[in-house]
């Protein structure tokens, strides 16, 4: 196993909807999104932020785009207008999942470098 940090192979954005948060990554290239499919799951964005999330986490893939839409309920702390939380509404929660760092199979890694 080797560990890779998300940043190194996703871009990320985010957004919210009332106590509702969404994260989207997109591989940087074409090669990185089986990882994704694999090792990016939704038990474990939902692991990294621990409390934070009361709800669930719910993955939708989008193949098309190489990306992904992770869907965080009751993670803003009642959302923008009742939330005691800094960033209420979710703005920065995809560059705190770009910290997350997946465990990889050596062989996943040959492929993805072939």
């Amino acid at each position: 196993m080797r560990e890779i940090q998300l940043k190194d192979i996703v871009y990320s954005r985010s957004g919210d909807k009332g106590d509702i948060s969404n994260i989207v990554v997109i591989a940087k290239e074409k090669r990185y999104y089986p990882l994704l499919q694999k090792y990016l799951t939704a038990e474990k964005v939902r692991e990294f932020f621990g409390e934070m999330v009361k709800g669930s986490v719910e993955r939708y893939e989008v193949a098309t785009l190489d990306a992904m839409n992770f869907v965080l309920r009751n993670s803003l702390g009642g959302g923008a207008t009742r939330s005691l939380r800094m960033d209420f509404t979710g703005k920065t929660m995809c560059q705190a999942l770009l910290r997350l760092t997946l465990e990889v199979e050596e062989n996943d890694l040959e492929l993805v470098h072939n």
